[in-house]
């Protein structure tokens, strides 16, 4: 069950900075998703947390701050983290909200019996774009082949 917050996280994260100069919504949910990515692959806790609405609450009980304790176990247990990231769809609602459903493949390096940890996920991510910034704001997620909670 953390394994599966911890990667949300992951996959969340990395959208600190300016907000992309493309004016068209789905491009700039689409780099959030980009960005969120290589934040996970360099285990920048900050940087997804950023990407991460301070109000975030999920079916599974977790809200900002129990994500960030996660990500902070997390990559503190891995040494290395690889993300294969599949956006399956974009739901766009007007310019200001959107729902990403995606598949995740990950991999990390640790000091488990066989140094690795691999599996793969579909995620449901709900955003908004208050500001300027999309945000997340909710998830659902799942093992590959099973039902989003």
């Amino acid at each position: 069950m953390r394994y599966l917050s911890i990667c949300l996280i992951l996959i969340l994260a990395s959208a600190c900075g300016d907000p992309p100069a493309d004016p068209d919504p789905e491009i700039a949910v689409r780099d959030w998703v980009a960005r969120g990515e290589i934040a996970a692959e360099a285990r920048d806790r900050r940087d997804l947390l950023d990407m991460i609405s301070a109000d975030y609450a999920d079916a599974r009980g977790n809200d900002h701050e129990k994500i960030g304790n996660i990500l902070r176990i997390y990559f503190l247990r891995q040494h290395s983290v690889s993300l294969l990231t599949h956006i399956d769809e974009i739901s766009m609602s007007g310019d200001t909200a959107a729902t990403v459903n995606l598949t995740v493949g990950m991999t990390g390096s640790n000091d488990n019996l066989l140094g690795f940890s691999a599996d793969a996920y579909l995620f449901e991510f709900e955003l908004e774009n208050p500001d300027g910034d999309w945000i997340l704001i909710g998830a659902r997620w799942g093992k590959l082949g099973g039902e989003l909670r």
